[in-house]
């Protein structure tokens, strides 16, 4: 996490001054026409999908596949007028996680706490949790090309705070207790998880492609309610607009 703040800061920092001087009006005195960013393309949609992972995961959990990530949301542009290679994007989307199990059981219905079992009788052809966030993501970002953000080179870093509004378990069964099987179960419990998110993000590439990873600060449960689980994700970022 340490790293992950360090790094992105460090980039936003060096971006910062080059684009600092860059605008030195010392240094761009014959430089008196005035830049219209009214019209440009920026990167108001971000559509994204990833891997999804839980960090502090306890070996008694297991994980498997391709667990994943997908993320809309739609920002405003604010340049800076000093600067208008920085900017900040603020908006509004929705987040969705989906974690994959094998041979695990998770029971939703106790009052206490949620509860993993390591299912050896139940066979499941798939077995995930899955969550969903309305969230507001901010950004502080940094482009080559301000005039047109779908060329040049880019990168972000922020935070999204979100709030849960699904936590559902949903399995496809190959045999059960009874030796049925070939069916499917839902259950829909959001009790145990935390209803806030919030969680770092950060963002780099060129054009309308870039690269995202995001870290969640606090804890996937309630406290004493489950696993101490923070939520990331890395994956590629599709932007435009």
């Amino acid at each position: 996490m340490k790293l992950f703040l360090t790094v992105g800061f460090s980039l936003l920092l060096v971006f910062s001054s080059y684009a600092q001087l860059e605008n030195d009006p010392l240094k761009n005195k014959k430089k008196t026409q005035k830049i219209d960013l009214s019209q440009r393309p920026s990167d108001h949609l971000l559509i994204q999908f990833g891997y999804h992972g839980w960090a502090k995961t306890p070996d008694s959990i297991n994980t498997t596949g391709f667990s994943n990530s997908f993320n809309i949301y739609f920002l405003f542009d604010f340049p800076f007028k000093t600067s208008p290679k920085l900017s900040v994007g603020i908006g509004a989307g929705v987040g969705t996680d989906n974690m994959y199990f094998e041979r695990t059981t998770i029971d939703l219905k106790p009052i206490d706490q949620v509860r993993f079992y390591t299912d050896s009788i139940i066979d499941y052809k798939k077995y995930k949790l899955a969550t969903g966030y309305f969230e507001i993501p901010l950004e502080l970002r940094y482009s080559s090309n301000p005039i047109n953000m779908n060329r040049g080179f880019k990168v972000a870093i922020g935070a999204k705070v979100g709030v849960s509004y699904d936590g559902h378990i949903k399995a496809n069964v190959d045999r059960d207790i009874n030796g049925l099987g070939g069916y499917k179960t839902k259950e829909k419990d959001r009790t145990h998880f935390n209803t806030p998110r919030i969680a770092g993000t950060f963002r780099i590439g060129w054009g309308n492609a870039s690269a995202f990873a995001t870290y969640t600060f606090n804890e996937f449960f309630k406290t004493n309610r489950g696993p101490d689980i923070r939520t990331w994700s890395v994956g590629l970022c599709f932007s435009g607009l």
